[in-house]
Parts: structure tokens; C-alpha cells; sequence
């Protein structure tokens, strides 16, 4: 199966173009954004050097559906997807934060806890939890956006504010659009039989000023989900919660002795685990949408996207 592992596209009036782990973004006339999803993958912030295949295609075609469910609450930059693996939306300044909310202890707030922190980002987490339970209300624990591919950095709201990384007038429609599309995120994966964990949502800002909702949203890579059924059971039991995300694929890693530090190999990486993994992509594919995933043709699939795009952009 033929795979995207990198791009090199010249479309008319192109300025720039953005690499990514996953994505590549180009500029088109300082106007126009052309997504393309790769099927790369990445974990500790790091790009694994097989690529999935129809990774891509399955976390554009997420993102793309639940910005569709939620452009009512939270305008977004999406314009159009003319390829399976491409989205278009509006040229936008990024804020230099992601906005991460979470719902429960798990990941990185598990760790941290079990270290016996109770702050985290500035925000005090209740005593008395174990890994896996709800917090009493989802907690907003941002993230300073990595340059270059390197890791991401806990901030506080306050630090935030106080080294004028976002305006106080803009942070509050941040936090305020994070709780809304959590409180959506949460109602779709409950009608899927899930349970929406935690998740981050990146913004930036129109040339007209206006905010938005860019990147991906509530895909397994930058979400984490629980199967609803028997949650509360494997609570009670001490089990381990039956999860949707990309954790998998970081378990492999960590039971191979790599988590992305400094002198540590990545792991050999064969065919069966390759088609494992990407079935298991389709899986959380069907899951989250309750849609069946039909694979897109890819016999030659960068003369696909770049056709597609290139129609497309002769239309504008």
C-alpha cells in the first residue's frame, strides 16, 4: 500500500510551506491554507520512521466532521476538503498555545499526580483521586506550542497572561470556546458509547481579527477516549480502561524501552505491526463517527491530492 511520508507540492501562488510531524500546510497567496494530512506518525514528539497507511485520510476526515458538529458553537477556519487527506481553510495567526482540558487523570495529569503533585498548570486537582477518575470538573491545562519538533511545555494561565503571550480579552474566549466544544466533544462520544477524556484545541486569528478553531479536533491523536461501557467496573476493580487514542501505539513504544529520550532507539517496526496499527486507526475511525471508512485510492496518491487541490484552487 502506497503511503505519504513527505510532500513536495508548487501551487500557483504559493508562498510557503509549513512541515509539520503529520501535517504539511502551504500558503496560497497569503490567504489560503492547503492542509495535507501525511501518513506519518509521531509519539513522544517524535516521527516514527514508518508511515500508517490511510492514517492521514482518517484523522483529516475526523477533523473534518467534528468541526462540521461544532461550527455552530465555535467558528472555525475550515473551507473546504477537495482530497481525503486535504483540508483548506483560512490563512490565520496561531496563538502559541493549545488549549489542553481535561476531564479525568489520565496521561500526562496521572503521572504528575501520582508524583504527588496536586498543581498542575496552575490549577489544583483534588485529593483523593486515582488514575482514570473524573475530576469534579474538567480542568483547562494549557500547553506552550513547540517549535521545531520540540516538546511542549506546561504554562499556567497566569504566566500566560503575565508575559503577554495571549491578551486576557482573547484568553477568555479561548477557555470559554475550550469548555463549549469539550461539552460537545463529551455529547457526541456519549452517543458512540464513549467517553471523551481529554483532548486540546489550537486557535489562531483571521486577518479580520476574528477568532477561530484551527488544526485537528477530537481525532485519536490529539484526544483520549474511553469506551463508556464497564468504565466504572474497571474503576471499581483497579482494571485497566479500555481506551481509543493513539496510547497504543505509545504502550508498543514503552514496552520496546523507547519513550523519545535522549539515547534511546526506536524501535523496528515490521509490516504486521504497520498493518496493525493501521487497522487499528480504521477502527477508532468507525467508532468515533459511527461511519464506515472507505478507503481512498492510492495507486498514485500524490497526482491524486495534487489534481484535487489544484481544481480546486483554479475554482476559487
Amino acid at each position: 500500500m502506497n503511503t505519504i511520508n513527505e510532500t513536495n507540492f508548487q501551487f500557483p501562488n504559493q508562498k510557503s510551506v509549513y512541515i509539520g510531524k503529520v501535517r504539511e500546510v502551504y500558503n496560497i497567496d497569503e490567504q489560503l491554507l492547503v492542509m495535507v494530512a501525511t501518513d506519518r506518525l509521531s509519539a513522544f514528539d517524535v516521527v516514527l520512521p514508518r508511515q500508517i497507511p490511510f492514517k492521514g485520510q482518517i484523522l483529516n476526515q475526523i477533523a473534518t466532521k467534528m468541526m462540521n458538529d461544532t461550527e455552530d458553537i465555535v467558528p472555525n477556519w475550515l473551507l473546504a476538503n477537495p482530497d481525503e487527506n486535504v483540508a483548506v481553510g483560512h490563512l490565520c495567526d496561531p496563538f502559541k498555545v493549545e488549549m489542553v482540558i481535561r476531564g479525568y487523570v489520565s496521561g500526562h495529569a496521572a503521572r504528575e499526580y501520582k508524583l504527588g503533585k496536586r498543581i498542575l498548570c496552575g490549577v489544583t486537582m483534588a485529593e483523593g483521586l486515582k488514575e482514570n477518575d473524573k475530576f469534579p470538573s474538567p480542568i483547562i491545562t494549557p500547553s506552550t506550542k513547540a517549535a521545531n519538533g520540540d516538546h511542549d511545555e506546561d504554562i499556567s494561565r497566569e504566566a500566560i497572561l503575565s508575559q503577554g503571550i495571549v491578551s486576557e480579552e482573547d484568553y477568555i474566549i479561548l477557555e470559554n470556546y475550550t469548555k463549549a466544544l469539550f461539552q460537545r466533544g463529551t455529547e457526541i462520544a456519549a452517543k458512540r458509547g464513549l467517553i471523551l477524556v481529554d483532548t486540546k484545541y489550537e486557535f489562531g486569528k483571521t486577518k479580520e481579527g476574528k477568532i477561530v478553531l484551527i488544526d485537528e479536533i477530537h481525532t485519536p491523536d490529539s484526544s483520549r477516549y474511553f469506551y463508556a461501557e464497564g468504565y466504572q467496573e474497571r474503576q471499581n476493580t483497579g482494571e485497566v480502561q479500555k481506551q481509543l487514542s493513539k496510547e497504543f501505539v505509545r504502550q508498543w513504544l514503552i514496552e520496546n524501552d523507547f519513550q523519545g529520550k535522549e539515547g534511546q532507539k526506536i524501535p523496528e517496526m515490521s509490516e504486521e505491526k504497520v498493518i496493525e496499527i493501521s487497522n487499528r486507526y480504521i477502527e477508532l475511525y468507525e467508532q468515533i463517527t459511527g461511519e464506515n471508512f472507505i478507503k481512498a485510492p492510492t495507486q498514485n496518491i500524490l497526482n491524486r491530492i495534487e489534481e484535487n487541490v489544484l481544481k480546486f484552487l483554479k475554482s476559487k
